[in-house]
């Protein structure tokens, strides 16, 4: 590459990556090749790095992929094992799921930045397996929630972490478009999974449906464990808590994350109630086991041309965007909706609307952060938005009277009002980020 070339793109980087440190030492990270961690820019491609890219598209499958189908559970849990629970009761093991997946971020942030990848891939496929090995002959409250809602997930978010934070130190102008890539991983397995569930258990059993769902998590984590890697040297740092506070006291940081919080808040209820919601307007219990897998369906293509529109137009506007019209569907198409087919419209378009969410999301994070400083930064992300997570599906069961008549009018009306409100504070950190002019790519 001619000396000035490079020059210019490493320019490139460090005006997206400000936080770099100049002063000299030994380098915590780089390329294979060698080279200052964080001034030589990602190669963007190659073969490793497109390994990366599948090994974490399955990672995500096995991971994010069987949070998405949480509102199959909800609906059979009500309806079989734990049918003399109210819905905001049962709703909190779909919630933990969500929390659990999440709150590890800073733990995880931590030993990826001190170990890579590797460890993580290795506990969370163990903690992921065992615990749906354990949901399967589980049969009261207690055991569901130490299972599915605390095991299972803590596998999860090891994989999650480790996949997400792999993938970004590979690519940078390209990276919106490879995180999307690999984030609809997790649609394609919202789609496979309740389907699998939903044909396995009449058949086979509950217990049996979910350890073949666990031998298929477990095949393809052995191909995620062999693929996924970072392009970083890491070395073990002295542990500092603070770390994860810092971040905070960057203002366009800070209301990124409380955008994500808002916006996270009111994400998953759809995910958890379309099911029930459509059902009690009259579709059959046969349709309604297919809106999940519609809405993940549609989610791959959110998940994918987001990205690939945000490298081009900038990564904070096209957030804003569809995250805008997420909040605005759900208020005009799915509150009033009372017939199956405004419900199937509703499913196909929320998933491809807020898929976005998932893919841009560490993106953005990326967008103002430090490569080296990557997984701590993600970690604090996600483990602020892992309260969101937690506590949504919850206040969202418990807006819903014993009533027929409106009874989810107070639940879609708290899940478009909170989505609305993280749309405006992405607003507020685009202009934070890159100025108040509206056609700059931010």
């Amino acid at each position: 590459m001619p000396a000035a070339e490079k020059i210019e793109s490493v320019a490139a980087v460090r005006a997206v990556e400000p936080d770099v440190e100049k002063k000299p030492g030994p380098p915590a990270g780089g390329p294979p090749g060698g080279g200052p961690p964080g001034r030589t820019p990602p190669p963007d491609g190659g073969r490793d790095a497109w390994l990366t890219v599948l090994g974490s598209f399955c990672g995500m499958f096995v991971s994010f992929g069987w949070i998405n189908c949480i509102g199959v559970f909800q609906d059979y849990y009500e309806s079989h094992q734990l049918k003399n629970l109210s819905p905001s009761t049962v709703a909190w093991i779909p919630s933990l799921e969500t929390f659990m997946m999440f709150i590890g971020g800073p733990i995880g942030g931590t030993i990826f930045d001190y170990y890579g990848p590797r460890h993580m891939l290795i506990i969370g496929t163990f903690f992921q397996v065992f615990g749906l090995m354990m949901a399967s002959i589980s049969s009261e409250y207690y055991q569901f929630i130490l299972a599915q809602g605390i095991c299972s997930p803590l596998g999860a978010s090891c994989i999650f972490y480790g996949c997400v934070n792999s993938v970004s130190t590979w690519f940078h102008h390209r990276r919106a478009l490879a995180l999307g890539i690999m984030a609809s991983g997790s649609s394609l397995g919202g789609v496979v999974y309740p389907i699998m569930v939903d044909h396995l258990i009449p058949k086979l059993g509950f217990a049996w449906a979910m350890r073949i769902c666990a031998f298929l998590i477990l095949g393809l984590l052995i191909v995620t464990n062999f693929t996924v890697r970072s392009r970083l040297t890491h070395t073990r740092k002295k542990f500092d808590a603070l770390e994860f506070v810092r971040p905070l006291k960057e203002a366009k940081y800070s209301v990124t994350v409380l955008a994500a919080f808002c916006f996270f808040w009111g994400m998953f209820l759809p995910f958890t109630f379309v099911i029930t919601q459509a059902e009690e307007y009259g579709m059959s219990a046969r349709l309604a086991s297919y809106l999940i897998p519609i809405l993940n369906a549609s989610s791959v293509f959110g998940r994918t041309i987001p990205g690939w529109l945000a490298d081009r137009f900038g990564r904070y506007n096209v957030m804003t965007i569809f995250t805008g019209f997420s909040a605005i569907i759900v208020l005009a198409l799915w509150m009033p909706s009372r017939s199956n087919a405004p419900v199937i419209v509703f499913t196909a378009l929320y998933g491809f609307s807020s898929g976005a969410f998932i893919s841009l999301g560490p993106a953005l994070i990326a967008q103002i952060s430090d490569i080296r400083k990557m997984g701590v930064r993600n970690g604090t992300f996600f483990a602020i938005i892992s309260i969101a997570a937690l506590t949504g599906s919850p206040i969202g069961g418990a807006l819903v009277p014993d009533v027929l008549t409106d009874s989810y009018d107070k639940l879609q009306i708290f899940c478009g009002v909170t989505m609305l409100a993280g749309t405006v504070f992405f607003a507020v950190a685009r202009v934070l980020v890159g100025g108040p002019q509206l056609l700059k790519k931010v």
